[in-house]
């Protein structure tokens, strides 16, 4: 799994923290997302999968 997050789409909803913490964080000057980990391990890709189903701009790409 490969993770990437497009900052310029993010509108910083913050769903894919609150699903993810240890993938994903948000800019404390305007919650723009931040990728903690572009590669997790396998226990956490279905709540990454759910993350960028959910994320309202679409701001989250996964690709296997």
């Amino acid at each position: 799994m490969k993770i990437t997050v497009d900052q310029d789409k993010c509108c910083g909803a913050g769903t894919c923290v609150l699903l993810a913490p240890d993938v994903f964080d948000q800019r404390d000057e305007d919650g723009i997302v931040v990728l903690l980990d572009e590669a997790p391990p396998a226990e956490l890709h279905s709540l990454v999968h759910e993350a960028a189903s959910v994320c309202p701009a679409a701001a989250i790409s996964v690709t296997s």
